[in-house]
């Protein structure tokens, strides 16, 4: 199978693909396609990356990621270690703008349509405040068929392109073509990362796993990220010391630093307020305003 390019297997009697997937984990590769994907989650933690940045996802979520754009959601360590019965459960419609859908996008009418997904190529997560809108469009597209399920999606693009202050899931990235060699050695890159962030993980470690030497790999993984190893591997940390500070499990910020793979509360505190804006503290307080 390949993991850069994936490809979506076409559906012969329909224009939309409409996928549920109830298993332990997400795929775990890194990968790109030429659809649109739209995915509720409901079910499953864990972080998306989506081409130099991280994303803390959980249930009852809806992200969009547009076409081409190398991305992939990992499962929580906890989510990892437990059951098939503990897995993941999601709802994902995958549609093309320059396939079947190629001469609906270029109607007038959809115009703003065309131009919302242009100008949104990296995708966004859903506002809160339009999540259940968007989800039940999603539902009302799953349980549909013929064209009742074509007049939904018209209705779900219609909502999706009405959202307003949009944060893209990342920046500065665009859409760029990858042999599959290239993609498998980016995907056991950001997979042994994300394994063991939480270590004291050099350079030369990370660099002898793909089998390159320290300055070929510093080449390598900022050509293909656009970002430095070491800021790649603050934002797993910083993602993960986010996603402690929210849930509360922790006896104390600098447990919470230690556990991520800072080596100081100093530097923890340095990195998280230039990654996030404010301090853990903060960030955590803020958090918790919001939820009372």
């Amino acid at each position: 199978m390949k993991v850069l390019p994936f490809t979506i297997p076409a559906a012969q009697d329909r224009t939309l693909l409409v996928q549920e997937d109830i298993q332990p984990n997400f795929y775990p590769y890194l990968h790109r396609h030429e659809e649109i994907q739209l995915t509720l989650i409901l079910k499953g933690a864990g972080t998306l990356v989506v081409g130099n940045n991280m994303h803390a996802f959980a249930p009852n979520q809806v992200y969009l990621i547009g076409a081409n754009m190398p991305h992939v959601f990992k499962s929580d360590g906890a989510y990892l270690e437990q059951s098939v019965a503990e897995g993941i459960h999601t709802l994902t419609i995958f549609f093309n703008t320059q396939g079947k859908l190629a001469s609906l996008f270029s109607l007038p009418e959809l115009k703003n349509v065309y131009t919302f997904f242009s100008s949104n190529y990296s995708g966004f997560q859903v506002p809160q405040d339009s999540f259940s809108d968007i989800s039940t469009r999603i539902l009302s597209i799953k349980y549909a068929s013929g064209m009742d399920q074509l007049m939904q999606f018209f209705q779900l693009l219609k909502s999706l392109s009405s959202i307003e202050h949009i944060n893209p899931l990342t920046s500065n990235v665009e859409p760029r073509d990858f042999s599959d060699q290239e993609g498998m050695r980016i995907s056991n890159i950001y997979n042994y990362i994300m394994q063991h962030y939480h270590r004291d993980l050099t350079l030369e470690e990370v660099a002898a796993a793909a089998y390159m030497t320290p300055p070929a790999f510093c080449r390598y993984f900022k050509k293909h990220t656009r970002v430095t190893f070491v800021t790649f591997l603050n934002e797993v940390r910083i993602n993960e010391a986010c996603k402690r500070l929210v849930g509360g499990k922790y006896e104390s910020v600098s447990a919470v630093a230690y556990d991520c793979g800072f080596n100081s509360i100093t530097n923890f505190n340095r990195v998280f307020k230039s990654t996030i804006g404010k301090s853990p503290r903060t960030y955590a307080a803020d958090f918790l305003s919001k939820v009372a």
